[in-house]
């Protein structure tokens, strides 16, 4: 038995599970953010009511550890920023623990269990509120030890100009300190930005891409504008890593008439050719932290 948590700004969730095909939530707690002694406590209450003693401990979890110094740096949960955070949860827990971001265990999922069940090499994208990913080869994750391969949405990628005809695209400051990151104009608040660029006014990304979808012009140029940012940078990640399918999550990728415009604007603009859908939605529509926690927990591989 192994306990897998998904652990993110507002609520820590868990599970008990005995393969990543039989998965038991527990009730969900919310995080404690300000501090690790409440939080520890969080996780200790979750593997009282799962009961037994478990194998490991695996989590999914918003962040991105260090492989060097082995420190998390997480903005959500300040009490664990900075932390050698496997180190301390497994003094404080008294089990292995094995952690990955958030991204690579929705990547690990898709690979093991959903859309990438059979290809070698997985990337997972997220496109929700900004931009991430995880890159899975051979059902194993890049980022096993930690890291920050899979992150599309951050460095200076985004064009200058955009859209059919082209207009010019500001330099967005993003987040991590950088400019025209992909995470600037790649998720749905990036979405938003562009909408009130190119036209002046202040839309939901539901509300756009529904007037997209209903025929609304300037919803329309959005989204071209859009879909012309995205899909270079996309389709350089697919001729550097070489994967062979993308499946997509996120809030956006709710939206699967966008995602189609996506792909096939990728698939023209990369070196291998295919006759088939290359960016997909996500299969793993229920817990995919969970199941990806799970397969981490297991070795990266569905039993």
């Amino acid at each position: 038995m192994i306990v897998c948590f998904d652990i993110g700004g507002s609520a820590i969730k868990g599970a008990i599970t005995h393969s990543p095909e039989r998965i038991f939530p527990l009730p969900r707690r919310a995080t404690p953010l300000t501090d690790f002694g409440r939080f520890v406590e969080a996780m200790e209450s979750v593997l009282d009511e799962a009961g037994g003693l478990p194998e490991r401990v695996a989590i999914s979890i918003t962040g991105v550890i260090d492989p060097e110094t082995r420190r998390i740096k997480c903005a959500n949960i300040p009490c664990i920023d900075g932390r050698e955070l496997v180190a301390e949860l497994e003094a404080a827990l008294h089990l292995p623990v094995v952690i990955a971001n958030d991204a690579d265990c929705f990547a690990l999922a898709e690979a093991g269990v959903g859309a990438g069940r059979g290809h070698r090499i997985v990337f997972g994208a997220i496109l929700g509120t900004g931009v991430g990913g995880g890159l899975v080869i051979d059902g194993r994750l890049i980022n096993a030890d930690g890291g920050f391969a899979g992150e599309w949405g951050h460095g200076p990628a985004v064009a200058a100009a955009a859209g059919h005809p082209p207009i010019a695209i500001p330099a967005f400051p993003c987040g991590c300190g950088q400019s025209r990151c992909v995470d600037t104009v790649g998720g749905a608040r990036g979405l938003e930005r562009l909408h009130e660029t190119v036209h002046g006014k202040a839309l939901s990304s539901h509300d756009i891409i529904e007037g997209w979808q209903n025929g609304n012009a300037e919803a329309a140029r959005t989204i071209d504008v859009f879909v012309d940012l995205v899909s270079s940078p996309l389709a350089l990640v697919i001729n550097i890593t070489g994967a062979t399918i993308v499946p997509v999550g996120g809030g956006l990728s709710n939206a699967e008439a966008l995602l189609a415009e996506i792909d096939r604007a990728v698939r023209a603009r990369i070196l291998r050719r295919f006759d088939r859908p290359l960016v997909v939605r996500g299969e793993c529509r229920v817990e995919p932290g969970l199941i990806g926690a799970a397969l981490l927990g297991f070795g990266g591989r569905s039993a």
